[in-house]
């Protein structure tokens, strides 16, 4: 049964495709509303001048929201009705944070992706052909060493987890009984497993079998590594052939909406797949798209790894603050950001503008969205307008969640007119650099830090990649999203600080190196009262609550 949100009439999936000139054939349904697009489709636009690309980004999360999705949602919309072949491309909403703490992740208000409630929940199971794939990987694994470990894989060395799209603390931890004897391993959630980013970065059914082939499952005791190759483990693909497919679906006024796969920015790269943008980027004039939490995690990821994987490079960005926002990172608690305090705001300001310098190291063209609420008062919505205003920057009030595409008519303006700036992008590092060298840039630059810390365990990682010749790749730091540190208390634009980097994890079939830094988790836990207490189903099959 189709659920969607109350006030939403959608056009049949195969009109929205003729918006961006695809036919019924080239469109595998699943349903009325929801397609996959097909490869003979994705093919033939590949002849075709690509269209701008615009990153959509914000400040450092807070827990009265930014909405960024929303605005990514109401830029492609306004884009439209400003009569340009528009797409908004993003990831998939994972079950996890959906029933945990942050609720579902289709936007909000008049800006939303439909259907929401469909695609909050299964939308067309391409999380749940990861979470098969990667079970059925670790399965392989534990197998192995039942009949006798002929590859002398060292237990302890095993990288490759069981995964569940679903918020369990006790799963962190656990005993596998494979063999003569149990190991210790741990659950992942499924955006943040390995299957996940090296299907985001596949372009290709062969560039997904060549990509998990090299996937290393382990260490000998010699040390050498393990592939999925060496274990003939490499038909856990099947399971991911349509997942590789990208999705369509629409927005709330119609507007093409390309959303595929879904790892987390703090955790992994926090982008769409590279194949969707790239598609969108061929179908459209305008592609939007989203990288996960603040400029520090998902978009510096986006340019360093997706950009790289892709071969493209955006042509502007947008960063989205909230009166709301500065006032908790200028120290004004949750409870009291309903009151006035312009200085408040101007204390926050402080963090806005090191998102703003981020996207400037980049060589980007950037615009301030400023995502306005009813309760916004006006001399502290001019108190962000001057402060941009003196940084050379263009903020501009955005109200789409209130008014749909009607509120983001001067943003897409401003953004229309920043993507016809010449491009000077470039990449924060050279992989070719040495892994401290990298990691100091990134956490030097983007993040404000005073050094970079590598523990034992994590020197004894690089010391490992570097005798295998792995550790010139690309990274992905894993950190808090709640702070520019690697310490989730500190807010605003903290200094002087160390990351402090745990451990390091290679991801060979996605080609770059995790970085764990402070105390990330990769399995969350559900808080005290889980989101899931306020979702329920009408008698009507309507399921509401997911906002």
């Amino acid at each position: 049964m189709h659920s969607q949100s109350k006030d939403t009439c959608l056009q049949p999936i195969a009109a929205v495709a003729q918006r961006l000139g695809l036919a019924e054939n080239d469109l595998e349904f699943y349903g009325r509303f929801k397609a996959k697009i097909s490869p003979s489709a994705i093919e033939r636009a590949k002849q075709r001048q690509p269209g701008k690309l615009v990153v959509v980004t914000a400040i450092t999360p807070t827990p009265a929201g930014e909405g960024k999705t929303t605005v990514a949602i109401g830029l492609s919309m306004a884009l439209s009705r400003l009569g340009k072949k528009a797409c908004v491309s993003l990831r998939e909403p994972s079950l996890g944070p959906l029933f945990g703490m942050k609720g579902g992740a289709t936007g909000g208000g008049k800006a939303t992706v439909e259907p929401a409630a469909e695609i909050n929940l299964h939308f067309t199971g391409d999380l749940h052909a990861v979470t098969a794939a990667q079970n059925l990987l670790a399965a392989f694994v534990d197998n192995h060493f039942y009949h006798g470990n002929a590859l002398g894989i060292d237990p302890d060395s095993v990288l490759t987890r069981r995964c569940l799209d679903v918020c369990d603390r006790s799963l962190r931890h656990i005993t596998v009984a494979s063999g003569n004897g149990g190991r210790e391993s741990s659950f992942e959630l499924t955006a943040a497993c390995e299957l996940m980013a090296t299907l985001t970065f596949s372009q290709s059914i062969t560039d997904l079998k060549e990509r998990v082939a090299r996937i290393i499952i382990g260490f000998t005791r010699e040390g050498k590594p393990v592939t999925v190759a060496d274990l003939k483990s490499a038909g856990v693909v099947a399971l991911l052939r349509d997942a590789i497919q990208p999705n369509l679906a629409q927005t709330s006024e119609g507007t093409p909406a390309l959303i595929h796969l879904g790892p987390f920015g703090n955790v992994g790269c926090g982008c769409n797949s590279v194949r969707a943008t790239q598609l969108a980027r061929q179908l459209a004039d305008y592609t939007i798209t989203e990288a996960g939490f603040a400029s520090d995690l998902g978009f510096e990821k986006f340019c360093d790894l997706i950009c790289r994987a892709g071969g493209f490079t955006p042509d502007a960005a947008v960063v989205v603050a909230t009166v709301r926002a500065l006032k908790y990172h200028g120290g004004v608690p949750l409870a009291q950001l309903g009151n006035k305090d312009s200085d408040a705001v101007a204390n926050g300001f402080a963090n806005l503008q090191k998102h703003i310098e981020n996207v400037q190291a980049f060589g980007l063209p950037c615009v301030v969205a400023l995502n306005q609420f009813s309760d916004d008062r006006p001399e502290e919505l001019a108190v962000i307008h001057e402060l941009c205003a003196a940084q050379g920057i263009q903020c501009v009030p955005t109200q789409v969640w209130q008014y749909g595409s009607e509120g983001g008519l001067a943003l897409a303006a401003a953004v229309m007119e920043a993507t016809q700036q010449p491009s000077q992008f470039r990449f924060l590092y050279d992989i070719e650099w040495p892994l401290e060298r990298k990691l100091e840039t990134i956490a030097g630059t983007l993040y404000g830090a005073e050094a970079v810390e590598l523990l034992p365990p994590a020197r004894q990682k690089l010391a490992q990649l570097q005798a295998l010749g792995l550790d010139r790749l690309p990274l992905c730091v894993a950190k808090t999203h709640l702070s520019l540190s690697d310490n989730a208390r500190l807010l605003g634009r903290p200094s002087g600080f160390t990351v402090t980097i745990k451990d390091l994890r290679v991801m060979a079939g996605a080609g770059f190196i995790v970085c764990y830094a402070g105390n990330i988790l990769t399995m969350p836990g559900l808080p005290l009262v889980p989101a899931v207490e306020r979702i329920e189903v009408t008698e009507e099959g309507r399921i509401i609550g997911m906002a």
